[in-house]
Parts: C-alpha cells; sequence; structure tokens
C-alpha cells in the first residue's frame, strides 16, 4: 500500500470515528414496556437497519454473560458488567426498527428493580457503554460503505483493466489480419499476373495449333487430289 493510500485511509478513518462519536451522543432516558412488564432504561435510535444493529448489538453483549433471546429481546441474568456495577446486573434490552432506523432500549437492573437512571451512581457509566456501542456501530457502518465504495471501485477498474486487456489483443489480432491479406492480396497480385501470362501464352499455343490444322487439312486435301490423279 502507498503513503498516500495510507494516510488517506487513516484520515477518512478519523473523520469517521469523529463523526460516529458526535452522533452517539443522541441518548435518552424512558420507560419500555417488554412483554408487559415495565422497565426502566436508556434509549438510543441510530439511522442504520435493524438486521445490522441486532447482529452489532449481539456482539457488542455477548462478553457479558450468556445471552437469551427472542423477537428482538436480550436478557442477560447476573451479568458481569464491572463497568457499570460491581455487583452482577440483570440486563434487558431491545432491538427495534426497520430499513432506515433502528432504536436499542437497555436497562439495568442492579437488583430489586433498583434500574440504573439519571441521578445514580452507574448512570454516567451505562450511558457511556451505550454510547461507545453507539459509536462502535456508527463506525463499523461508516467503513462497510466504504469498503463496499472501494470494492466497487475496484471492480470496475478490473473490469476497465480487462477491457484494455481485450482491446490491446484485438489490435494485435487486427494487426495480424491485415498482415495476411496483405500476403493475400500480395499473391492474388502474382496469381493475376501469371493468369494474364497464361492467358497469353494460351492464346499462342492456340494460334499454332490452328496453324497446325490448317496445315494437316492442306496436306490431307494433297494426299486426296494424288489418289484422283
Amino acid at each position: 500500500m502507498t503513503m498516500h493510500v495510507r494516510n488517506g485511509l487513516l484520515s477518512a478513518a478519523l473523520f469517521l470515528v469523529l463523526t460516529a462519536t458526535t452522533f452517539a451522543q443522541t441518548v435518552y432516558t424512558g420507560d419500555q414496556v417488554i412483554d408487559k412488564v415495565t422497565y426502566k432504561g436508556i434509549f438510543l435510535t441510530l439511522p442504520l437497519s435493524d438486521r445490522q444493529v441486532e447482529k452489532e448489538w449481539e456482539d457488542y453483549i455477548k462478553p457479558y454473560g450468556r445471552v437469551n433471546s427472542s423477537r428482538g429481546v436480550y436478557r442477560i441474568t447476573t451479568a458481569d458488567m464491572r463497568d457499570i456495577s460491581a455487583e452482577p446486573v440483570n440486563f434487558t434490552s431491545q432491538v427495534k426498527g426497520n430499513k432506515k432506523s433502528t432504536t436499542v432500549f437497555a436497562a439495568f437492573d442492579l437488583g430489586s428493580g433498583n434500574f440504573v437512571s439519571p441521578g445514580n451512581g452507574n448512570y454516567d457509566a451505562a450511558n457511556k457503554w451505550l454510547t461507545d456501542f453507539a459509536t462502535k456501530t456508527v463506525f463499523n457502518d461508516e467503513v462497510r460503505v466504504a469498503e463496499e465504495g472501494f470494492n466497487e471501485s475496484q471492480k470496475n477498474h478490473q473490469k476497465l483493466v480487462r477491457n484494455g486487456e481485450r482491446l490491446v489483443r484485438d489490435i494485435e489480432n487486427n494487426k495480424k489480419e491485415k498482415e495476411r491479406l496483405l500476403r493475400k492480396i500480395d499473391e492474388n497480385a502474382k496469381e493475376l499476373e501469371q493468369l494474364q501470362k497464361d492467358v497469353e501464352t494460351n492464346k499462342t499455343d492456340q494460334a499454332a495449333a490452328l496453324t497446325d490444322v490448317e496445315n494437316k487439312k492442306k496436306n490431307v486435301e494433297t494426299v486426296k487430289m494424288k489418289k484422283q490423279q
């Protein structure tokens, strides 16, 4: 990889990180009903498809314990989330959205329905944990889009290279065909010259043959006249 390309990629990556970090601050708190139970937690909305966010979310929460998931709801009983709480956390989350926008809800139960919320000592850590996810997810999406663009550009370049190679082959084939046709024209010219010579020779041969016929005819007549005498 050239230094110019490497520096370009590093600059693009830095820009994407800054963009993702800025966007990830759009976090708010509220209540969410999941399976007829009300949870207090933190919401985050991302301008990404639900499928993409679900995959990122599953990977993000997997290290904290055994994940039980069903229809967009993810639970970890006694999750080990030490950045948020020294004690095990009953973690419940939900991912809902469509192809263009997805909302992530996360509830951190510290025990007996004591949810992490603004004002208690665990909220800032939970907020940061969720915004870190947003930063990572948006960044990954930007990288994915950039890579798709790069791959498409690379495919287009490769296609043009193959087309260029085909054109070079066509030019070489055209040159060879031209040379073959020129040889054929030269051969035809020589053949025509020979045919013209053969025509002249044939005329001479015809005249000689005609003279011979006339001579033979006179000879026949002479022989016949001798017999009559």
